[in-house]
């Protein structure tokens, strides 16, 4: 530890963790990041196989607009530069249903014209959609200090941003994407508002990851996943800050009511001023400090599933002939029914990565599949034995192939497997809890889930994780790394530190 500086010790090393240490350099603090994997970056995360890269994680990525923010946060640990390159993408998501194709288009009015020619008699539906993706489109995050912490000035300056989000909450924040796409005639309508997020999520998380895409807000960085942690990691370590992979955290050092360091896995302890958990909370709470310090609001969330559903995916990977394939972006499609995860899948969504040409040798593609499962599809993949779960994916594989063949017959011939990875896969890698790779879902009527980022009854330890907020995701996981540091500096101005 240098002398004279306080030293903050973070058990993780994703998003937040990086965000939290980048930050904590910043403050002027000596900075240790315990990353249990061989390289940082949790589930925003790509690897190669076969001589193609698999892109984990980002299918856009919110604050991309230059002046807000979030922008501002993305560029201060590196994850974006101001002058960063973005994929040319015109679209959000195409959804095909029977002979009926119909796509969200980056520009709003491209998108009306088109469902208002498909479906006149949806007009009305239409048009509001349209009018409320507007407001929606304006909304930015919160990115300057926590929103517990914001005064009257602070709602004051983020107002503009807001000023018509309640417009979009009266029509679209107390129904989910199930009931929204029931107010429209047309089937394929009905398809492409429950594709792109789960049906039990509330309308107006929808508006808003729409809206970002409409607004510029919400672009692709060149490069995908692995690339943009990899800047962050260059970032902390050009600040000075340590960064230990390959070194588990077997438990968070207590005492006295107060977090002291960290020991590893080999037993080794290391003590710091201030820990900070960027880990599942779930892991932190079950194995790093102890299930008596979760109180009764994580208790009733993780107790909760119908409530507080998570969800996660089956993915698999392939590579394909550029050209036998000419679709570009997201596209979902009915497909004969087939089962994975003890689930009856009847539709799914295929994303190309013909953008990136780095991904796959010259004339190939990468495609990815994802078909979406929630916790009782973990628990079936849990459940089963080591045989039988590779049994159960090679199924998958072999299903997801044939359907994709079906629903574009070109491929026959000019498509090979790469990998793939289930609920399980998350767990493993990144102790997700159930395996969901963003935090609860948002629904209609539940009050949604938030929480300061402290542990009560533990003087000195932060969290920094995209569970603190739902629905999780990247921009929570960066801003909890930010705002974990915010609070530790803001108790050390107080002359609080050392309680």
């Amino acid at each position: 530890m240098s002398e004279g500086k306080k030293k903050i010790v973070i058990v993780g090393g994703g998003i937040a963790g990086l965000s939290a240490g980048i930050y904590g350099k910043l403050a002027g603090y000596d900075v240790e990041i315990f990353e249990k994997n061989p390289v940082a970056g949790g589930q925003c995360m790509g690897w190669n196989r076969k001589g193609c890269h698999i892109d984990n994680c980002i299918h856009w990525l919110t604050g991309t607009k230059k002046g807000t923010a979030l922008r501002n946060v993305w560029e201060t640990v590196g994850a974006l530069e101001k002058d960063s390159e973005f994929v040319d993408s015109d679209s959000f998501c195409t959804s095909i249903t029977g002979d009926c194709r119909v796509t969200l288009w980056k520009d709003l009015e491209r998108t009306e014209k088109e469902l208002l020619s498909l479906s006149p008699e949806d007009e009305t539906e239409i048009r509001k959609f349209a009018e409320h993706v507007r407001y929606a489109a304006k909304c930015e995050i919160p990115a300057e200090k926590p929103m517990d912490a914001m005064g009257v000035m602070d709602y004051i300056h983020m107002g503009a941003s807001m000023a018509d989000m309640p417009k979009v909450m009266r029509e679209y924040g107390s129904i989910d994407l199930q009931e929204m796409a029931g107010r429209f005639r047309h089937p394929a309508l009905r398809a492409l508002f429950t594709d792109y997020l789960p049906k039990e999520y509330t309308a107006s998380s929808f508006l808003v990851s729409y809206g970002s895409i409409v607004s510029g807000n919400g672009e692709i960085p060149k490069g995908g996943s692995l690339a943009m942690v990899n800047r962050m990691v260059k970032r902390f370590q050009e600040l000075g800050g340590k960064l230990h992979c390959n070194t588990p955290v077997s438990r968070i050092v207590i005492r006295n009511k107060k977090a002291v360091g960290i020991e590893t896995a080999d037993q080794k302890e290391v003590t710091a001023d201030y820990v900070i958990s960027s880990v599942d909370t779930m892991e932190m709470f079950s194995k790093l400090i102890g299930k008596e310090y979760m109180d009764s609001k994580w208790q009733s969330c993780y107790a909760d599933s119908e409530k507080y559903p998570l969800f996660s995916a089956v993915q698999a990977a392939f590579v394909v002939d550029t050209e036998a394939y000419d679709e570009k972006g997201t596209i979902f499609f009915d497909c004969p029914s087939f089962e994975t995860g003890g689930k009856k899948i009847d539709r799914i969504s295929v994303k190309s990565y013909e953008y990136e040409t780095d991904f796959a040798p010259a004339g190939k593609t990468v495609l990815q599949v994802n078909v979406p499962q929630f916790d009782r599809e973990y628990f079936y993949w849990k459940g089963l034995t080591k045989a039988e779960y590779k049994r159960q994916k090679e199924a998958a594989v072999s299903a997801i192939e044939e359907r994709l063949l079906l629903q574009f017959p070109k491929l026959r011939g000019h498509m090979e497997f790469l990998d793939c990875w289930t609920p399980l896969t998350y767990e493993r890698y990144c102790n997700a809890y159930h395996g969901a790779y963003m935090g609860f879902i948002i629904r209609k009527g539940v009050k949604s889930f938030r929480v300061k980022g402290v542990v009560k009854g533990i003087k000195n330890l932060y969290i920094a994780s995209q569970w603190i907020m739902a629905p999780g995701g990247l921009p929570v996981a960066v801003t909890a790394g930010k705002f974990a540091v915010w609070r530790i500096s803001r108790k050390e101005k107080s002359g609080r530190a050392g309680e």
